[in-house]
């Protein structure tokens, strides 16, 4: 029994940034075991794209997680509070969507979350059914529940108080109402990215307050870095891998990670455990595995979780022909450079281009490529590893980063 529960707690709070009272999230594991009752996790999602990326994956992995120890999956969709946005990290008020925007992303984002959760261990709910019937004076009690002082103490506000950028009442009423989920769902434990830690622990405030008998855990997970290792992942930066991305597009995109990276990937969003990742490092280092096999291995298990078991070894396998196909030559010269060196600044040094200038049009011409996938963004920085590097159809060099 106790070792059960010391995997579990292993496998639960792996990758984690912070957890507030593990002590009570012990104790729920504890009685799953002891005396098989669930427990409640509550994740929300504010539908407010159709598409997710890897990023968004991080939350659902770990609540895959929580479901093969007891846990029961409060999948929130914010469809009420969709109609304000959150303003957790803006620089101004965000536009809200319309109900045909909400509709159209809630359809699309439970379509793709049900690729990783337990359908069966998963609760969709929607905090439309209960934030609707709250009324003029339930809304007024909720907000009696936090001083403006208080709430001017979170970073984004202060930062656009002080600039005089407009703070609309509305904003102030988000991280309430989201507090006020979890008083209506009696949820045992919330997670939420590291940025919502204000959000998160309004949930336990709220709790307290409306004396509901219990106080949820609070897990902060990180945020995944994108293909460049540095930024967080992100389309609008382009360094994202949608998980509706081809399978043969998705297969590249993490070949082209690097090998320290790859790590971090294994860590928040693998199915494997703990043990089975600990023995695959454990090759890597004493040189019975090559890096690359190992990140084909990770990039075969996201393309069959997404597209179909057997799909990844299918794009494994065109990947190798195309890149065979490729006119990659068998020798070329090579380059040993620093960790943490910018893509445009490596080109100089490998010599294939004269200046840093020349290396970004070079870029934005799209005739840059790493282990033949063509690089967009101009921050992008090596780590450790191996790389073919490529600028048009004829210029190659061999990379090896320490």
């Amino acid at each position: 029994m106790e070792i059960k529960i010391k995997e579990a707690m292993e496998e639960i709070t792996r990758g984690s940034s912070e957890i507030i009272d593990d002590t009570r999230l012990e104790k729920l594991l504890r009685n799953f075991y002891e005396n098989g009752e669930n427990f409640y996790v509550k994740a929300g999602f504010d539908p407010t794209a159709p598409d997710l990326h890897l990023g968004h994956t991080v939350l659902l992995q770990k609540l895959s997680v929580f479901q093969k120890y007891g846990g029961v999956v409060q999948f929130l969709i914010g469809d009420f509070t969709a109609m304000i946005g959150d303003p957790t990290g803006k620089s101004a008020t965000r536009k809200v969507l319309t109900k045909e925007d909400v509709l159209r992303n809630i359809e699309s984002y439970t379509t793709q979350a049900f690729k990783i959760l337990d359908e069966d261990k998963t609760n969709v709910v929607f905090n439309n059914d209960w934030l609707k019937e709250l009324g003029t004076s339930g809304i007024l009690q909720l907000a009696s529940n936090l001083t403006v002082a208080r709430m001017l103490e979170r970073d984004d506000f202060s930062k656009r108080y002080s600039s005089n950028t407009p703070i609309a009442v509305s904003e102030f009423m988000y991280p309430l109402l989201q507090g006020y989920d979890s008083v209506h769902l009696k949820s045992d434990i919330e997670i939420g990215g590291t940025d919502q830690k204000f959000n998160l622990l309004m949930g336990r405030q709220l709790q307290k307050a409306y004396d509901i008998k219990k106080q949820q855990v609070v897990m902060m997970m990180p945020i995944l870095e994108g293909l460049d290792g540095v930024q967080k992942m992100s389309k609008s930066l382009g360094n994202y891998i949608g998980v509706t991305d081809e399978p043969n597009d998705m297969f590249g995109k993490v070949l082209s990670i690097s090998d320290i990276l790859m790590w971090r990937y294994f860590e928040l969003i693998s199915s494997k455990s703990l043990k089975e990742i600990e023995e695959i490092k454990n090759g890597v280092e004493n040189k019975t595995l090559h890096p690359k096999k190992i990140k084909e291995l990770l990039a075969i298990e996201i393309v069959n979780r997404f597209h179909g078991i057997g799909k990844g070894e299918i794009a494994a396998e065109e990947f190798s022909k195309i890149f065979a196909k490729k006119d990659v030559p068998t020798q070329m010269k090579e380059f040993t450079l620093e960790n943490g060196i910018g893509i445009l600044q490596a080109m100089v040094e490998c010599s294939l281009v004269p200046s840093v200038s020349q290396a970004r049009r070079d870029m934005k011409g799209g005739a840059v490529k790493i282990d033949q996938v063509k690089i967009e963004d101009d921050k992008y920085c090596f780590e450790s590893g191996e790389f073919v590097l490529q600028k048009g159809k004829k210029n190659f060099v061999k990379v090896i980063v320490k």
